[in-house]
């Protein structure tokens, strides 16, 4: 029977294979992989064990050999046995892994395998089986534990793992290394500071107290934050910085107003008998002195905010800033209305003999007046003008109708 017979002859091609994923071979032995052959596998075992006889990868290629003969002395005539040995690198991870991916495309080059006899050493299963079974199907699994029990063995690399995870990685590093590090330093500077140990205690919860409180309440997180709104912070235009400074000069003004108000009332309002009857009679000159004190500065506050935000709308030539311009007047007549308001409070009297009241009288009526004398202007104003703001005809007439009727548009 000729080669090409006995070829066509076999319809299963089984490869057994064992692999090392942390290139123990290659790194303590000098042996290049991938390795094919009982021959191969046999002298690179040997070689492996006499340079570490502790070496569980070195057990797993003898079991594959011993496997590799026991089924090639049982193997039927339509079988095909070969026995081969792949390596990954030592530090492991996705470098690993490639390294696996290509030795083991190697191999099936040269013995193209039906189905693989996976032999490791038990740790790597689950990283190895997903690699192989990719490229060719896995029909069994020969797990070799020697020198551990499995659980001890996949405890002891997860422990290895997670400590080379806190040795590299800075951002748990910072915990777990930095803050007993720090408190090492500082227990050997108060052991050579005279009497200095006794603080030592307390520098622990100072330390552990500030940073289990950052990490709770997300202190870092929010200096981050802070540190990249700097960083990343870009000035508004003039006319938006000039707003937002004015608003921030009004809202000032107007709580100082109100602070003045307060010491106008407690200093010029005597309350005879501290008690219910005693206060609801000081009251209104309470409230009238309040007036009296606030009112100035509050005015000069919304002034200046609304001031700012028509220079902003200047610039951007917003048909709003003749209704805003209207509102400054508006607002500028309205101390008259609080000063009356105040001397009526202060003072009361009812009746147009009266000259107060027929002061607060005169000031509401001229208030309403400058009003509609507001709304108008700032029509004709903006009919006269609608060429800055960029406007036609149809805007100018639904700006009209919104400044005589505003109470009649829908949300």
């Amino acid at each position: 029977m000729t080669k090409k017979e006995t070829e066509q002859q076999i319809k299963s091609r089984i490869l057994i294979l064992c692999v090392d994923r942390d290139g123990d071979i290659e790194t303590k032995a000098g042996i290049k992989t991938p390795l094919l052959g009982r021959t191969a596998n046999l002298d690179a075992a040997v070689s492996l064990a006499l340079h570490d006889p502790e070496e569980p990868d070195a057990n797993a290629m003898f079991e594959a050999v011993r496997l590799f003969d026991r089924l090639e002395s049982e193997k039927q005539p339509s079988e095909s046995f070969e026995v081969a040995t792949i390596s990954g690198l030592e530090r492991g991870g996705v470098g690993a892994d490639r390294k696996l991916v290509a030795e083991l495309s190697q191999l099936l080059d040269s013995f193209s395998a039906d189905e693989v006899i996976l032999v490791t050493d038990g740790y790597s299963d689950e990283a190895v089986l997903p690699l192989v079974e990719s490229r060719v199907p896995v029909s069994s699994v020969r797990r070799i534990v020697v020198k551990h029990s499995e659980s001890i063995e996949e405890t002891a690399a997860l422990f290895s793992r997670y400590m080379r995870l806190i040795w590299e990685n800075p951002r748990y590093a910072r915990i777990a290394l930095g803050i007993p590090g720090l408190l090492l330093v500082l227990y050997g500077v108060f052991s050579v500071i005279p009497g200095a140990v006794d603080y030592y205690l307390v520098s622990i919860v100072l330390i552990l107290g500030g940073v289990l409180l950052f990490k709770g309440f997300g202190v870092d997180r929010g200096a981050r934050n802070l540190y990249k709104w700097t960083r990343e912070y870009s000035p508004p235009s003039l006319p938006v910085q000039i707003s937002n400074y004015s608003i921030i000069a009004g809202v000032l003004c107007v709580v100082v107003s109100v602070y003045l108000g307060a010491s106008s009332a407690n200093t010029n309002t005597p309350i005879e008998t501290p008690d219910f009857t005693g206060w609801m009679n000081a009251l209104p000159d309470m409230a009238g002195f309040f007036i009296k004190g606030f009112m100035d500065l509050m005015i000069v506050g919304v002034g200046i905010g609304l001031f700012g935000r028509s220079i902003r709308l200047y610039f951007e030539r917003d048909p709003r800033l003749l209704r805003n311009v209207a509102l400054v007047v508006s607002v500028v007549w309205f101390r008259q209305i609080l000063d009356a308001t105040a001397n009526i409070l202060i003072e009361p009297g009812f009746g147009f003999e009266n000259d107060i009241f027929s002061n607060l009288v005169f000031t509401i009526v001229v208030g309403i007046l400058i009003g509609i004398a507001s709304v108008l202007l700032v029509i004709i104003i903006h009919r006269a003008t609608k060429d800055f703001f960029g406007e036609t005809d149809e805007d100018v007439d639904k700006f009209e109708e919104a400044e005589l009727a505003p109470s009649d548009k829908k949300e």
